[in-house]
């Protein structure tokens, strides 16, 4: 296969440019009427093009892939083909990056290729997960039914991420502001009321001298705290990626109060809604579990992932295999249990995947509620620590006056 550059018109008279894959020159102009596109040139482009080497570095956002989903699901289920469903939405997509990427992929399924291969093309936009169930759909007639559920998990999921992110950006905010804030105080305010008390010559409080120590180091090392904090997170992040600091990290961010029970709990919902959906798609179970395991963003889940799967591939039950691994609470082994007796694993992910989010969202609430009031003591306590050692020797000053 071969990639042609070609300038066409679409049906509006509009001048379209891009690239679109074919054997030969003549497929392509027929691949390009076929979108209804009035072609004026096409020509071979120099050299290998592979557009998903050109928008490796580059990346198309959640939501557009949710809309994709559900918009070609639509399209599907109310039977246009594949090909018209994927050139009706390159049509109606605004952002040209992902304009390319459907536009390759329809192309790949008009040259006889399939949809999840197609997709395989992009895995910077399209997940393990998303490919796998898009196949199994594909191997088993069902691609309309798949992307349909596929499109209703990625809104609740997205649905879900805005109420865990909407309520961190109170406190974000506050912290931003505290920072500023403390900026301007120290490298400004400070350094002003610094030489008034020497011109003066106040006595200064121990408060005073730390805060006015404190400034100075930043008014003339702030070029070295810079580079102290660049040099830590780049550290931490070189650290962090190998084998010992995911494994301690991943440790240590679970055990954080709060926090690290929200994060266990969101890890729960995306896993099993996830394998609900892989199991109920018609992926076997040890498929769906190595498909999970890579999707795992903890080291820990994923290593119990991995053990889980060779057990069972030996032939021990799932849900007495799960209840082998802290990592995983009770209540996820007992409704696999379940599940396996009643030969409805996929129906009674899906409703643990509901009871986890619905635990989830009321520790955001708990995680929102217990930070505020701790935002409001710090901020208390800074503001005054530096007003007591602002005031006290402007105190002090106006005393010597008297």
């Amino acid at each position: 296969m071969a990639f042609f550059s070609y300038k066409a018109r679409d049906t509006t008279g509009k001048v379209v440019e891009g690239l679109v894959e074919s054997p030969n020159k003549e497929t392509a102009a027929k691949l390009l009427h076929d979108k209804k596109l009035f072609v004026i040139d096409v020509s071979e482009s120099k050299g290998k093009i592979d557009p998903s080497e050109i928008i490796r570095l580059q990346r198309v956002g959640f939501g557009e892939i949710v809309n994709f989903t559900r918009q070609i699901a639509t399209m599907v289920v109310a039977g246009l083909s594949l090909p018209e469903a994927l050139g009706i939405l390159q049509t109606q997509t605004t952002n040209p990056l992902f304009a390319t990427v459907i536009t390759d992929i329809e192309n790949h399924v008009v040259s006889g290729g399939n949809f999840g291969d197609g997709l395989a093309k992009f895995p910077q936009h399209f997940s393990s997960i998303y490919i796998a169930l898009v196949r199994a759909g594909e191997s088993s007639g069902q691609l309309d039914q798949v992307l349909a559920r596929l499109a209703d998990s990625m809104e609740s999921q997205r649905e879900f991420k805005s109420k865990v992110t909407g309520a961190m950006i109170y406190p974000i905010i506050i912290l931003v502001a505290m920072t500023v804030v403390i900026g301007i105080m120290m490298t400004v305010v400070i350094p002003k009321l610094t030489e008034l008390y020497k011109d003066f010559g106040v006595d200064l409080p121990v408060s005073t001298q730390i805060l006015i120590g404190m400034s100075t180091f930043f008014v003339h090392w702030w070029w070295f705290v810079i580079l102290v904090i660049v040099g830590l997170a780049y550290g931490f992040n070189r650290w962090k990626k190998t084998k010992t600091g995911e494994l301690v990290l991943d440790t240590l961010v679970l055990k954080i109060p709060l926090f690290g029970e929200l994060q266990k709990k969101i890890i729960l919902v995306e896993f099993t809604r996830t394998l609900s959906m892989l199991i109920n798609s018609g992926i076997r179970l040890l498929d769906a579990l190595h498909i999970l395991k890579d999707a795992m963003g903890n080291v820990l889940f994923r290593n119990a992932i991995v053990d889980i799967s060779k057990k069972v591939e030996r032939g021990f039950p799932l849900g007495e295999t799960f209840a082998q691994y802290p990592v995983f609470p009770p209540i996820v082994s007992q409704m696999m249990k379940v599940g396996e007796e009643t030969g409805k694993l996929d129906d009674t992910l899906l409703k643990l995947s509901r009871y986890f989010q619905s635990e989830s969202e009321n520790l955001v609430k708990g995680l929102t509620t217990a930070i505020e009031p701790l935002i409001m003591v710090v901020l208390g306590v800074g503001v005054g620590f530096i007003v007591i050692s602002v005031i006290t020797p402007i105190y002090n000053l106006t005393n010597q006056f008297k």
